[in-house]
């Protein structure tokens, strides 16, 4: 497989967009270094860095073949709305869509997606 790719949200097993990845191979649960935040946009969360506040995100690594990245990618409107970036995770790295947008002021934020 090509890349390691960390999911937050829609994409994560039980979830509404799972079956994008559903013929990759899972890694397993993963928490990334406490420098993140999910902030929920309605249907579905973003990923954000946030140095001074950040919390230990909640998701799931996968192993995504080169094809299934760049569907991926394409699904997730890369440069925009989210960007592919590096992210550090407990146990290592790997990659995740972060939101580049501006944050709407009134989002909830915290560590996993659904919101509790």
């Amino acid at each position: 497989m090509g890349t390691r790719l960390f999911v937050y949200g829609t994409l994560k097993r039980g979830e509404r967009n799972h079956r994008l990845l559903a013929d990759q191979r899972f890694v397993g649960p993963a928490v990334t270094a406490p420098r993140y935040r999910v902030i929920d946009l309605g249907p579905h969360p973003g990923l954000v860095m946030d140095a001074v506040h950040g919390l230990a995100v909640v998701g799931e690594v996968w192993d995504v073949s080169d094809c299934a990245l760049a569907e991926l990618d394409d699904f997730e409107g890369i440069p925009d709305p989210f960007a592919r970036q590096p992210i550090e995770l407990n146990d290592g790295s790997a990659e995740a869509y972060f939101w580049v947008r501006s944050i709407p002021r009134a989002a909830r934020t915290g560590d996993r997606w659904p919101l509790g």
